[in-house]
């Protein structure tokens, strides 16, 4: 008989009982707890659990009811996922001239490294229509001389793709609240430094003219402030001072941007990461405990 297992995810205000109450109510219907992890960041209780519900004594639907019961009393939030039937979450890229986050992108969504499907490329030039296409991605285009048109523009066409996560690749216009309001928490952007140092623009080259000799790029969480959101991901590299130009610096933040971009939306696609307090924490085990499963038949 094929397994069947599901995760159990846990967040909410630290309190005593949480593991017991939850771990005794899936025994009493006969659901086998595989693996469990667990930690408290700022006040607040993370848990994540590995069950096999191939036994249980009610069905998906019971456990989920009782489960979001428990939730509901202790004032935590509860979900249950089946394994190996994540959702597919759908992803749009925005974008300007600069190919390589884009690059990356489409890379590791056509190696499955992306758990989910690039529905959409928008821009404000023609430059990377032939890169989107090449990759069967729709590709369109307003230019954003006038904002409020492209910004209306974008939010009309997120919505028609249905999109769940806005990644900006490079995108080179500052949104304003019409676009960031109704994907609050979904918009992960790319920036060339290591913010909150040389927030806004042509931060390679404040860096290369302070004498800065460790700089890099950060992804993160868009917000009404400007590159101030929640972090997610940051790498480094070396300046060379006297020797290394700004075009050297530049060279060697774009061999960083779209991995760490890549990486970032993995992690957010991935279910791995959570903001607490305006702070990017990542879940307990869920690397670990999904690392070996392979598809269950």
């Amino acid at each position: 008989m094929a397994r069947v297992l599901a995760i159990v995810n846990v967040l909410g205000t630290d309190q005593k009982g949480v593991v017991a109450r939850i771990s005794t109510y899936l025994a009493e219907r006969d659901v086998n707890i595989e693996d469990i992890e667990q930690r408290v960041v700022r006040g607040q209780f993370l848990m994540d659990m590995l069950v096999d519900i191939t036994e249980a004594s009610v069905s998906l639907d019971e456990l989920i009811t009782g489960l979001l019961r428990i939730g509901a009393d202790i004032g935590m939030e509860i979900r249950v996922t089946l394994h190996g039937e994540r959702e597919r979450k759908r992803v749009a890229v925005l974008v300007t001239k600069e190919e390589h986050c884009l690059e990356q992108l489409l890379a590791d969504a056509r190696s499955g490294e992306l758990h989910g499907e690039i529905v959409c490329v928008l821009g404000n030039h023609e430059s990377l229509r032939p890169l989107a296409e090449s990759a069967d991605i729709p590709f369109e285009c307003h230019p954003s001389d006038d904002k409020a048109a492209h910004e209306d523009f974008l939010v009309r066409r997120l919505g028609h793709y249905r999109a769940d996560v806005v990644v900006l690749a490079r995108y080179m216009q500052i949104l304003t609240p019409t676009v960031v309001a109704p994907y609050a928490g979904r918009i992960i952007n790319i920036h060339p430094s290591l913010l909150p140092y040389f927030p806004g623009a042509n931060p390679y080259r404040r860096a290369w003219e302070d004498g800065v000799r460790v700089t890099g790029c950060t992804a993160h969480f868009v917000t009404e402030e400007l590159d101030a959101g929640p972090i997610i991901l940051q790498d480094v590299f070396q300046i060379d001072v006297g020797v290394d130009t700004v075009e050297d610096v530049r060279r060697k933040g774009r061999a960083l941007e779209g991995v760490v971009l890549s990486r970032a939306v993995q992690l957010y696609l991935n279910n791995e990461v959570v903001v607490i307090n305006g702070k990017v924490v990542f879940k307990p085990g869920m690397k670990t405990l999904l690392r070996d499963l392979g598809p269950h038949s």
